[in-house]
């Protein structure tokens, strides 16, 4: 898992999965703290990820919206998507919808 970030912005390649979710929670808070209001956490080179590693973000969204922030998610490929909405973790995030390509 390698994490890159720009200004409120994580990008996050590899697998993301119970291998790597103290890094990503680590650069997730560190994130919330520099950063007022929004975060994104933009996913598009992210090659696997697994439920733990989701609920690691559910969890910081959750401690986010306390604060008055949010966590987006960005790049959320379509197996992505239905893990988050299999896990129900869906309720704890925003998904930028990708624009239809003409």
């Amino acid at each position: 898992m390698q994490i890159m970030t720009n200004g409120p912005t994580l990008l996050l390649s590899g697998d993301f999965d119970v291998r790597s979710t103290s890094e990503v929670r680590n650069a997730v808070y560190e994130a919330l703290r520099r950063n007022d209001g929004q975060i994104t956490i933009d996913l598009t080179e992210v090659d696997t990820v697994d439920h733990t590693a989701l609920k690691v973000l559910a969890v910081a969204s959750r401690f986010a919206r306390r604060g008055g922030q949010r966590i987006v998610l960005r790049g959320a490929c379509p197996a992505v998507r239905r893990m988050l909405h299999l896990s129900h973790l869906i309720r704890f995030f925003e998904v930028e919808r990708e624009p239809i390509a003409v």
